[in-house]
């Protein structure tokens, strides 16, 4: 009976200790207010013709102007994102025997036009403009705000 009683006690206070730790689930809501201004956002996007992949100037022009393009659409990234730097140094008795820098952006870029895409000598160019109004629209579209 002892034995019962003790396991049954000792079932109780596990549950109960359960119970205690469990956590209930809260949703965040963010209240965002409509901006007074809307700035516009510009990027450039550069691409060497010649180093692009292809048989013949014509690919190697179209190749080029979708780097360029990405490339753009990069920039843009930077300014929306920022930027992660990865920065490695090693030394060997006070001596710097390897120095690396990465950088990397990561995000979606929704809303952008591109304003003008040209050749100029042998590098492709693209600009781009983010209007910061049109994407607070999609947003509010979207039911996101």
């Amino acid at each position: 009976m002892k034995k019962v009683l003790l396991c049954s006690l000792i079932s109780a206070s596990f549950i109960a200790l359960l119970t205690s730790c469990a956590t209930t689930t809260s949703e965040i809501t963010y209240n965002a207010k409509k901006p007074s201004s809307y700035p516009i956002l510009r990027a450039t996007g550069y691409a060497i013709i010649s180093k692009q992949p292809g048989k013949t100037v014509e690919e190697k022009a179209l190749q080029a102007m979708r780097a360029s393009k990405l490339d753009a659409y990069r920039e843009l990234s930077e300014q929306v994102f920022g930027q992660q730097l990865i920065a490695d140094t090693d030394l060997n008795d006070t001596v710097q025997k390897k120095n690396e820098l990465k950088a990397r952006t990561s995000g979606i870029i929704k809303g952008a036009r591109v304003i003008r895409s040209y050749p100029i000598n042998n590098t492709y160019v693209t600009e781009l403009e983010l209007d910061s109004k049109v994407l607070y629209n999609i947003y509010e579209m979207r039911g996101v705000l």
